[in-house]
């Protein structure tokens, strides 16, 4: 009987190490699957986290040359500004006289001798 008892114990012995290095595996896996995934979002975060930085500067660019381009709106509707803008193509008012300032003429180069290579004096000579 004695005997009996002692074989139960080993059997039961193997199955309890079995299912506990089963079990050591399974939870083993699963923190190694929660690791990878924990890291996996952080990278996904930071990326979209300098998405968002680089859009919000984008918006503040754009913010600002919104408020030129309404600066710039207000500005034309001026009389002034429509004035120096015809101006600048040529028109003139009644009565004035249109001045025009021309750039200094530029002075042709005076002749300059080209320097031949002894090679080339020696070629025209021969009459090539």
């Amino acid at each position: 009987m004695i005997t009996k008892i002692k074989k139960i114990k080993k059997e039961n012995s193997f199955q309890n190490i079995f299912f506990s290095v089963l079990i050591a595996i399974f939870l083993f896996g699963m923190v190694g699957f929660l690791i990878i995934s924990n890291f996996k979002i952080n990278q996904r975060r930071s990326e979209l986290l300098g998405q968002i930085s680089s859009l919000e500067e984008e918006i503040q660019e754009l913010e600002e040359k919104n408020k030129e381009l309404q600066a710039g709106i207000s500005n034309t509707e001026t009389e002034s500004f429509w004035e120096e803008k015809l101006r600048e193509q040529g028109y003139k008012k009644p009565g004035e006289e249109a001045v025009v300032v021309l750039p200094p003429e530029e002075q042709s180069p005076t002749s300059t001798q080209e320097t031949k290579s002894f090679w080339q004096k020696f070629l025209d000579k021969i009459g090539f």
